[in-house]
């Protein structure tokens, strides 16, 4: 058979959104596993690296917007960009997309884009080589497949998720989270989000709600019942005692000790480490305003409800 013989597939009918911010080290990686879409979109936060060189030499259509904040920035990125197609797949650039889920998204769209409005698919973490596949970290689903006319990012500072109009399903395959950039990266990260955190707790304890968000559900999908137990149970209890509980809960409680030394690694600074200083963090902007030790009003109430299922961890 000769070489112009071979057909290569049709490019998925998908726009893919990738944000970035000095991403030099995986937007190449991340891009790469992007060959079988048929429209890549970077919005850069003015990166300061060979961010933005790579992906345009990797064929992708860069778009620079200063960025004030995760939600704000997709929420922008979706109703601005001129997208070529109507369905979206949001990722970031220390994910991947393998070979089998790229098919089953070409697969999907091609038998049921009538049918849904957007597709949970789940996420495989990977640290220090090593899939970690306990602790209650897999799966992780996530909303990254939608169509974006009936989609928005709920607004809050951390842990955003994608709402949509409609039906939606589950696919089969996961996508990669595998971050190249060294751990010193993963702690400024990790510092950066804490602040996110504290604001995001304080405003939950003083009722504050949010303009749009999933709704908190013990019987819902996933997103909804960690949400639920977020609100509920997690925001009540008491700071700087709870996140030695999270570490025991994931790391014996859910096996996380089952993924060895890198097991270990992550769930001392993920599990421990980053729920501890942002604890410390939200006892420290109370001292600072002068607001009583305590984990605020007795009896707070969820936000506003918005159905993620039928109306997208970690």
């Amino acid at each position: 058979m000769m070489l112009e013989d071979v057909v290569m597939p049709a490019r998925a009918a998908v726009s893919v959104l990738v944000l970035t911010r000095n991403e030099e080290a995986n937007i190449a990686e991340c891009l790469e596993s992007l060959r079988w879409a048929a429209e890549v979109l970077v919005v850069d936060s003015m990166s300061t690296d060979r961010t933005v060189e790579i992906a345009e030499a990797l064929g992708a259509k860069v778009c620079p917007h200063a960025f004030t904040g995760y939600a704000d920035q997709r929420n922008w990125a979706l109703q601005n960009l001129p997208f070529a197609h109507d369905w979206v797949l949001m990722i970031d650039a220390d994910e991947r997309i393998p070979g089998a889920l790229a098919d089953e998204i070409r697969e999907v769209l091609s038998r049921s884009s009538d049918a849904y409005s957007g597709f949970y698919i789940s996420r495989r973490l990977f640290f220090m080589g090593r899939w970690l596949r306990h602790g209650g970290l897999y799966p992780t689903w996530l909303l990254r497949l939608f169509k974006r006319r009936v989609a928005r990012v709920e607004e809050r500072p951390v842990n955003e998720h994608v709402i949509v109009n409609g039906r939606v399903g589950y696919l089969t395959q996961p996508f990669d989270h595998l971050d190249r950039r060294p751990l010193g990266d993963w702690v400024v990260k990790h510092n950066r989000y804490s602040d996110l955190g504290a604001d995001e707790y304080l405003r939950e304890r003083s009722h504050e709600v949010f303009r749009t968000s999933i709704q908190a559900s013990f019987r819902g999908d996933q997103a909804e019942r960690k949400r639920w137990m977020k609100l509920r149970i997690w925001d009540r209890l008491p700071l700087l005692l709870r996140p030695f509980l999270f570490f025991a809960g994931n790391y014996f409680g859910k096996g996380g000790f089952l993924d060895g030394r890198a097991g270990f690694i992550y769930h001392v600074l993920w599990s421990f480490w980053a729920r501890f200083l942002t604890d410390v963090k939200i006892v420290e902007r109370r001292l600072a305003r002068g607001e009583p030790q305590s984990n605020g009003r007795k009896g707070g109430q969820p936000e506003g409800r918005a159905r993620s299922k039928e109306v997208m961890a970690s």
